[in-house]
């Protein structure tokens, strides 16, 4: 913990240069998953050229490796860095429901850098619960814990949210979800299509805003530059959600994160194991979203 704290107190402009040897390093040396990113780019984008994905993974390579280092700078950031790094397009939609007492789900992906969202929020008005998956490395676990509470942000692990919607029903704020990583459990997934594959969501936001009568938003996050970006709140769904039909949310969703990466690819997560799952590898599939 004494050397990622050593780490984060180096200016930004010296880590850049850390990223740029963990940037050669991820690509021509360690190729870290190489074959999943290649397999992922290959079937989401099949009307792209070889070189054109190629191109993808080299720039997919170099924002990861900034992203790796902004993390690590995040709580060594004053509040005025990060308000100038992180601009938001549209926050009223959501700071006016937080003002009026309204608590409501924040949707994100893993596109640009998702670690300084929530405190960024928090520095404009927005009280966030930050709702991850804990890792299975305790060290690293205690460590993004740490950076995710940055700025007053309550990093809420996915397993205590029941308990935390109790013990904090009182506090407008926003809790936000990633929805786009592989669920624990496929049988309960919502499957839909997404980059021309069945793929299976976390249904528990649109549980969530049903059960409470949450709005829900979308954060689209686009990197402008390095080290910058900019974040555009875009409505998803507003109560009362009587006649809408279950799994639209999820699909309002589906559509958002979709263009978000065909607009700027090289900011996903192409690493993460996405489709490590399909629906005929399970007997029973399909989430109630009642």
């Amino acid at each position: 913990m004494t050397f990622f704290r050593f780490l984060s107190r180096l200016p930004l402009s010296i880590l850049y240069g850390i990223s740029n040897v963990l940037y050669f390093l991820l690509l021509y040396v360690i190729r870290y998953r190489r074959q999943v990113i290649d397999e992922n780019l290959r079937l989401s984008f099949p009307e792209k050229s070889l070189a054109e994905r190629h191109r993808i993974t080299r720039n997919f390579y170099r924002n990861l490796a900034d992203l790796f280092v902004e993390i690590i700078k995040l709580p060594a950031l004053s509040p005025e860095e990060i308000q100038k790094r992180v601009r938001f397009v549209n926050l009223d939609l959501i700071r006016s429901n937080i003002q009026a007492g309204q608590t409501i789900i924040g949707m994100t992906s893993h596109q640009g850098n998702w670690e300084w969202l929530p405190g960024s929020l928090v520095l404009n008005g927005v009280p966030v619960d930050s709702i991850y998956k804990p890792l299975t490395n305790e060290f690293f676990d205690r460590l993004m814990r740490d950076v995710r509470s940055s700025f007053g942000a309550i990093p809420t692990a996915m397993n205590t949210l029941p308990r935390q919607m109790v013990a904090r029903k009182d506090i407008p704020r926003m809790i936000g979800l990633m929805s786009d990583q592989v669920p624990d459990v496929p049988e309960q997934a919502y499957w839909t299509d997404f980059l021309h594959r069945d793929s299976p969501f976390y249904p528990g936001a649109e549980r969530l805003a049903r059960s409470r009568n949450f709005p829900v938003f979308y954060l689209d996050t686009v990197r402008v530059r390095r080290g910058y970006y900019e974040i555009t709140i875009r409505t998803v769904a507003e109560p009362p959600y009587t006649d809408l039909p279950l799994g639209t949310i999820m699909e309002r969703y589906r559509d958002m994160i979709e263009t978000t990466i065909r607009n700027n690819p090289s900011d996903w997560l192409w690493s993460h194991k996405r489709w490590k799952h399909w629906r005929g590898k399970y007997p029973k599939v399909g989430a109630k979203l009642e």
